[in-house]
């Protein structure tokens, strides 16, 4: 299990991520674009993975980790569930989200062996 808190401490500990509001919802940005949202209303928080990252990430069980409904969703746009999912799990799905919208250079800079 993931807290509110812990999934809110985890994205701004990632390099550069400044939280901002999205249709009320708090979301954390890099270079002020969303890789991820915390949909506190449900407990859950959502990650933009790419089509292939979701599919694997799904693959382990979608009852924690599942696609978006409707078209973000075939995007990538992925939900956890924090009530269920392990904490490195959750870590490497949000580093996976930061690393896919971050600029190259940043991530090369921060995540050389990515």
């Amino acid at each position: 299990m993931v807290s509110l808190d812990q999934a809110r401490k985890s994205a701004l500990a990632l390099p550069e991520v400044e939280e901002k509001s999205h249709f009320g919802r708090p979301d954390f940005r890099i270079k002020n674009k969303i890789f991820a949202s915390l949909h506190q209303d449900k407990f859950s928080m959502m990650v933009k993975l790419s089509v292939i990252e979701q599919s694997v990430f799904c693959a382990f069980d979608e009852t924690i980790i599942y696609p978006v409904p409707g078209g973000w969703g075939r995007h990538g746009a992925t939900m956890i569930n924090l009530k269920k999912i392990k904490k490195d799990m959750f870590l490497d799905a949000l580093t996976t989200a930061w690393k896919n919208i971050a600029p190259p250079k940043l991530v090369i800079k921060h995540f050389p062996d990515a």
